[in-house]
Formats: C-alpha cells, structure tokens, sequence
C-alpha cells in the first residue's frame, strides 16, 4: 500500500519546490543561505498547504544538515530538552517546530536560550501572523518569511508532475486539462487539496477512463458551479453574497457561499465577510462582527475543505443579526467633507501647541473638563456624520448615551470649564 500522493510528491529540494519565487527564485533568500551556505534561524508563515513544512525540510536537505522535526503542542517538553540538546550536541543542525504560534510559555522559555547562544537553526511554521501571535523575544531572534499560496499555475504543474511521475501517478490515470485548471482553481492555493483530490479521482475512475469535470463534480458532490470562467460572475456571486446577508436571507448566503468555496479564492472570500460584517451589521451586533473575524482567522489556518466550516457559522451568524452602516455611512460623510475643506485643528488640541497660557491649555488632569470641550474645527459645531441605527441593543445604548453627551454644551474656554466644578 503507497502512502498519500501528496506525501509521495513532496519535494525533497529546494529546485523542486513549486512557486515561492521570493524566498527560493534567483535572489531568494533561501537561495542565497544554501549558495553561501550560511542559514539563520527563522519562522515561515502562511496559510495551510503552500509547502512551509516542506520547503523547511528541504532546505535541511539541500545544506547537507541533519534535520529534527517537532510539533509546538504535540511534542512534549521532556522530548523537546532532549530534541534540543541533541541538535546543539550535532551542530549544525536544524530544529523544525511546526505551529509554532501554540508553543507554550514554559516550551519557549527552554527555546530561547538556545536561539540566543546559537546552538542550532530553529525553523518554524505557521499559519498564524507571527507579528501577532509569537512574543517578541521569540521573534526577535528568527528571520519573518512568508510563504504565500500557489498560484492556480503552480498548483497545475504540480498536478500535471504528479500524474506523470514514477512515485505518482505513473501515466496510469488520463485527465482532461479543463478538469485539472478546476481542481487548481479550486484549491485556494492548497497544494495538499489538489494532490488528495486527484488522487480520490484516480481512485474512483480505472485507468484508460478519461477523467473529466462531470466526474470531477460527481466526485465533489456539487452543482455545475465548480469554477466561472467568467469573471463576471464570480463578483456577481460576491455581489449575490453581500446582499443575502444584508437582506437576512439566510439560505441565499449560504448558496452564493458554497458556490464561492467551491471556485477556490479564499482569501477573497475571507476580505468580502469581513467587510459585509463591519458595513452590514456593524454596531447593530459587534460581538457578531468578532465572531466574523475569528472564523476567517480559523479559516485561513484550517485551509480548504474545512475551511467550510467555520465561514459557514459566520454567514449563518452575520444574516441573522440586526443590521446598521450607520459606522459606515458616518465615515463615508466625514471623509466627503474632509475632501471638501481644509482642517484647521484649534490650538489647545495641538501636539505642540504656540502660545497657549496654562489656563488655556488641554486638561490632560481633567477627566471631567473632557466631555465640556469643544473638538470641531471652527465652522463646524454642529456637523454631525453619525447617526444611530436603533435596530441592535448595544447601538442603542450608544444612542442613548449620544443623547445625554449631546444635553452639555460644548465650549472652547478652556479656562472657564477648568473653573467649573
């Protein structure tokens, strides 16, 4: 019994990598460590699939170094001293750490002193943004590289190699090209997803059947929207997307999402949702729009097909709830008006502020003299861009608590408010 293709297929060099031109291409970075022979410590991120496990083993490969590889929750601390001290025993070597952004605190606090001292080259993987999710003194000491998704290009050279090669395929199998462009389009960029998937359609079909998009969607289980080669209709479909939600019909979200899942451009997929909560439903139910962007996080890092999951529970989540674009609309108005006249900040609301008295300066001891004070350039008192929606319980709380600031009178007399009491 052969392993899974996409196990078979992985590269075990740097030249078999696909795609990546910017780390492995003629002035790469991770070209110019394995020509210089010359490596430091580094985290590669990006989303699931695009080969950072891979490329990180292949590198080892290509430099002649022995390669340990470790999982940041998997593995456990006792393996990991013992993983560690074997790597700074057998320098050089290299410490791969897969999902490094779940590594706990007491696993980086014995980390740490390694990278410091320089006993190995650290690899780690992520899915997460490392900015984000790595403290600083972890990622102080690795070099940031991203690993972005295959192109559908990419993801067709690789499909074609993997027919054609003696660990893969073998020729054994016949597909029709317009069959392969769908499964690279549909794939998100996910290498993985591709291999497994031509790998289920070898499987399903006996060699000398031609394979094609009828097989390839009876396989998928979907409607003939499996990939628009019309532009059009893909923005159409994230056009369909945004008013369904806006409109609550739940069901019709759900469609035009699974049609979208199904054409393979998750990260547009993922800008769109989070988009639509903040326009759309925004300050109508803010936890809802959090939930959104937790789910397009989850599903960056999952990657396809499970990535249905959690876009699914935020569609479902962001058509039900109450809507407003009044935050939208409100900066819509400001920026129209900032477009329209020069900004004269008064004095007192300066950085550095010229020939302002004490009394006549910004209470920055004065909570209470906050709420009095006067903000608007001059000219401008009462313009006002926002305006609630009452349709959600928190905007109407901040309608309310709108309407109690608006019962003051704001002043721009500095010295008279620091008076008052």
């Amino acid at each position: 019994m052969d392993r899974p293709l996409a196990q078979r297929m992985r590269p075990q060099t740097i030249n078999e990598v696909l795609g990546q031109q910017t780390l492995i291409g003629p002035h790469g970075f991770l070209r110019r460590c394995i020509e210089t022979d010359s490596l430091v410590s580094m985290v590669l991120y990006g989303p699931s699939g695009t080969g950072k496990t891979t490329i990180a083993k292949a590198l080892g490969n290509d430099m002649k170094m022995p390669v340990i590889a470790l999982n940041a929750v998997l593995t456990s601390k006792a393996d990991m001293v013992k993983a560690f001290q074997q790597a700074a025993d057998n320098f050089p070597t290299m410490v791969i750490i897969d999902e490094i952004h779940r590594l706990p605190k007491d696993k980086q606090d014995l980390l740490l002193p390694y990278l410091e001292s320089g006993d190995f080259f650290m690899v780690g993987t992520t899915t997460a943004n490392p900015y984000i999710s790595l403290n600083p003194a972890l990622r102080s000491r690795a070099q940031i590289l991203e690993v972005k998704p295959l192109s559908p290009e990419d993801i067709l050279t690789g499909l074609k190699r993997a027919i054609a090669s003696p660990v893969g395929l073998k020729n054994n199998r016949k597909f029709d090209e317009q069959t392969l462009i769908s499964i690279a389009k549909m794939s998100g960029g996910d290498l993985r997803f591709a291999y497994n998937l031509l790998e289920t359609l070898a499987l399903y079909y006996p060699a000398g059947h031609l394979i094609t998009e009828d097989d390839l969607k009876s396989v998928r289980s979907v409607p003939n929207f499996l990939s628009d080669k019309d532009e059009d209709e893909h923005y159409n479909t994230v056009s369909g997307l945004q008013k369904s939600i806006r409109g609550s019909q739940v069901d019709a979200a759900l469609f035009y999402l699974a049609k979208l899942l199904q054409g393979g451009d998750l990260e547009g997929l993922i800008r769109r949702l989070l988009v639509t909560a903040y326009e759309d439903v925004g300050l109508a139910n803010p936890q809802a729009v959090d939930r959104c962007y937790h789910a397009c996080q989850v599903a960056r890092e999952v990657g396809m097909p499970e990535a249905q999951i959690p876009l699914g529970f935020t569609v479902v989540d962001l058509a039900l709830s109450p809507k407003s674009k009044s935050s939208c609309l409100a900066i819509e108005t400001a920026m129209s008006t900032i477009t329209d006249a020069p900004v004269h900040v008064r004095e007192y609301l300066k950085l550095h502020p010229v020939g302002l008295s004490k009394a006549d300066s910004y209470p920055y001891d004065r909570p209470d003299v906050w709420p009095k004070l006067e903000y608007m350039p001059e000219g401008m008192e009462n313009v006002h861009f926002y305006h609630p929606n009452l349709s959600g319980k928190y905007e109407r709380a901040l309608a309310q608590h709108l309407k109690e600031l608006e019962t003051t009178k704001r002043s721009t007399d500095l010295a008279e408010l620091k008076r008052e009491k």
